[in-house]
């Protein structure tokens, strides 16, 4: 079955970065791509009444400005990334871009959400744009990626995994992680952080199930102990070379304390690898 994977664009140059991105990242799958691209009116704001209306002079204006955009976007990637596997649809809509992401994903049977981090109003600083931690954080209908602006594809060779092993793991969260190592011959090095030498017996069991389920790919086990979590991921990372960094997104855990706004802030002004944002099952 093909794969279907929703990207949001502004048309902005971190958005084309990102599509360039999941093009060549899925090159041997065939993929039904969905682009949206949410479109504002200016005389709109949230205190106005009055909705506009589909059919309104101006309405239409902003919809077929956005249209147009579509149909150059889709000129230069049959030009540049003309693969026989890959059919591209594009959504415009006048709505808010999370709704329009739900929307889109619950109407499509999407299978996987790649983001830009920063759209073209991105402030510099501010790594994740806050639409996109919001998506990290809230989609739970299928994966989240995130794809740094100044980032280019290149066949990812390790994967680093940062985990406590304090829950359980299944097969379902673990699926796209599994498949981009399958597709790409990619490494996976599972990151422990411990104040402490050992593990205790429960995570144990959960790095002994980790092990059992990614025995299909290569994989290896690393830990780190007393470091900050945001640092040592970075360190990590940045001593590596790897090329990507995923996660399992806990409803309570992980991305409160790893991904938050004003951590990756402290990491520094630039995002360094793309990150997948795993659902829990």
């Amino acid at each position: 079955m093909d794969k279907r994977i929703l990207i949001p664009t502004d048309f902005s140059k971190n958005a084309l970065n990102a599509t360039r991105y999941a093009l060549d990242l899925y090159a041997r799958l065939n993929c039904e791509f969905y682009f949206l691209n949410v479109f504002r009116l200016d005389s709109y704001t949230t205190n106005t009444l009055i909705m506009p209306e589909p059919g309104s002079a101006e309405y239409e204006a902003a919809k077929g400005a956005s249209e147009e955009a579509f149909a150059k976007l889709l000129d230069m990637l049959e030009l540049h990334h003309d693969n026989p596997k890959h059919r591209y649809h594009t959504i415009s809509s006048f709505n808010f871009l999370s709704e329009a992401i739900k929307q889109t994903i619950a109407s499509n049977d999407i299978d996987l959400l790649i983001m830009g981090t920063q759209g073209a109003t991105g402030t510099k600083g501010v790594i994740f744009g806050s639409n996109t931690v919001n998506a990290m954080e809230k989609i739970r209908e299928c994966p989240v990626m995130a794809i740094p602006e100044e980032f280019r594809f290149s066949t990812p060779k390790e994967i680093v995994f940062p985990t406590n092993y304090k829950s359980t793991y299944s097969r379902k969260e673990l699926n796209y992680l599994i498949e981009i190592a399958k597709m790409h011959d990619t490494s996976i090095r599972i990151l422990h952080f411990s104040k402490k030498t050992g593990l205790d017996a429960g995570q144990e069991t959960h790095k002994q199930l980790l092990d059992d389920i990614l025995k299909s790919v290569d994989h290896s086990f690393h830990t780190l102990t007393d470091k900050d979590i945001a640092q040592g991921i970075t360190s990590f990372v940045e001593s590596r070379n790897s090329d990507m960094i995923a996660f399992i997104n806990k409803k309570h855990f992980l991305f409160g304390s790893i991904f938050s706004r004003p951590l990756v802030k402290e990491i520094g002004y630039d995002a360094i690898v793309p990150i997948l944002a795993l659902n829990e099952s």
